[in-house]
């Protein structure tokens, strides 16, 4: 039987030397995990639900509370115990019980990918068809998009994001990773400026951007509340596994402090941007901004389809999903490869070639659930997709976030010393870990599963 908690060379890592970020090249993998497809259909729709700019004052509230205090914890853990998700916590503590929560961290973002990968390959797909004008050759986008998701189509483009996912991860850390997210993460922040000077200059932009940047207090909620935690807390892909994975790639001289508040900044940024171009789009076409993928692949193509350079606004605009969803696959994958290696001895050729089939194959009843051959199937009201979606977002990840924030508060000694930060700003930091994020991280989880009373 294989041990988890395999151990044989001095460094942890049986043997093979582990890969090692430059310090702005960690910074770009980090935001690239961050930023993803959520933030382009799901925080216009609960923004825009929950009191607009004030929802957005209240989600940057949780994420200094919560988030970036989780993600510092992680990135520590990480690079302390220079391993994957699951050894860095056994080589930390010395208990297999902590290595076995751990390896929660890496079957998480394995479901994750499993589906992420199919919505990933409708953005390749759509910016495929946008460039070339097909998109708009037929104006019933419903009934194209519901074809398209019927059809074996879907699967090709889903095995295409695993391919080049699988790819960029087999070149390794520096040369693959690092150097992806180097050049994808300043193309996407180009595609978004771009996108927001295009809708900006639509008539009737400024209404979307009021209703986006005007505070509503009264439609704060308890909910609205536990919403942005919830928010807070996925956006910077927090119990995932990756950051903590991509901390152990990092440089002894890189601070972890200074690190966290960039990355923090990155996926807000990323978020306000991504306001800016759906909010005016959604008032000037008279849109509604909570048709989360409905929105994105069929409400907004016709939107696209009655502007000027339709095709060319829309093509870089699903450009610039794909970009998003492939710079988190990378991540995603890089947990369960990174762990795989670590565990089995394995060289990384081997191991991306292993989870990456594995993955794709465990992606592929999802794929046909959506519109395929298992479309009809439901089980308590889900479809096989939504069930691994509920299990991966619901439950593993909000349970592997309360994990990491008990292991750094409580369990581990050296947390201090590895987060480099000063005698104050460790107590705060400490005392969040503690009493604070774990109570939220809780709620989060009992909202998320449906547990909490109405």
């Amino acid at each position: 039987m294989t041990d988890l908690h395999k151990d044989s060379s001095p460094n942890g890592d049986n043997g093979q030397s582990r890969g090692k970020f430059t310090s702005s090249g960690f910074i770009f993998a980090a935001i690239g995990s961050a930023v993803g497809l959520g933030n382009m259909w799901k925080f216009p729709y609960i923004t825009g639900l929950y009191g607009g700019a004030a929802f957005f004052f209240l989600f940057i509230i949780c994420l200094l509370a919560v988030g970036l205090p989780v993600l510092l914890a992680e990135l520590a853990v990480g690079r302390g115990g220079r391993g994957n998700a699951s050894s860095s916590y056994y080589r930390l503590s010395g208990s297999k019980l902590w290595g076995g929560l751990g390896f929660l961290s890496v079957l998480g973002p394995f479901v994750i990918l499993s589906f992420y990968a199919i919505v990933a390959g409708w953005t390749l797909h759509y910016a495929v068809i946008s460039f070339t004008g097909k998109l708009f050759e037929n104006a019933d986008f419903g009934v194209r998009f519901g074809g398209f998701i019927g059809s074996w189509m879907i699967v090709f483009w889903q095995f295409v994001v695993m391919l080049l996912t699988g790819w960029i991860v087999w070149l390794g850390v520096s040369s693959g990773i690092e150097r992806f997210n180097k050049i994808l993460i300043p193309g996407l922040v180009i595609l978004l400026l771009v996108m927001v000077v295009r809708v900006l200059t639509l008539e009737g932009a400024g209404e979307g951007v009021s209703f986006f940047l005007r505070p509503d207090f009264s439609k704060l909620t308890a909910e609205s509340a536990l919403v942005a935690l919830g928010h807070a807390f996925f956006s910077l892909s927090l119990g995932m596994g990756a950051m903590m994975t991509y901390g152990s790639y990092v440089d002894r001289r890189q601070s972890l402090g200074a690190a966290t508040l960039a990355i923090g900044f990155g996926d807000l940024l990323y978020a306000f941007l991504a306001g800016l171009i759906i909010f005016p789009t959604t008032a000037v076409f008279g849109l509604e901004a909570s048709q989360g993928p409905g929105l994105v692949f069929v409400a907004l193509p016709a939107a696209f389809s009655a502007m000027p350079l339709g095709s060319l606004f829309g093509g870089l605009f699903f450009l610039l999903l794909a970009f998003a969803s492939l710079t988190s696959t990378v991540s995603l994958l890089e947990v369960p490869v990174a762990f795989a290696s670590d565990t089995f001895g394995w060289n990384r050729r081997t191991s991306v070639i292993i989870v990456t089939l594995l993955c794709f194959l465990v992606g592929l009843p999802s794929s046909f659930s959506v519109g395929g051959l298992y479309s009809g199937l439901s089980f308590g009201g889900k479809s096989f997709f939504d069930w691994m979606d509920f299990v991966a977002s619901n439950i593993l990840l909000p349970i592997c976030g309360l994990v990491v924030t008990l292991f750094a508060g409580y369990v581990w000694k050296g947390a201090a010393e590895e987060a480099g930060l000063n005698a104050w700003w460790f107590k705060v930091w400490l005392f969040m870990l503690r009493f604070v994020a774990p109570l939220l991280v809780l709620l989060v989880f009992l909202y998320s599963a449906g547990l909490l009373p109405d």
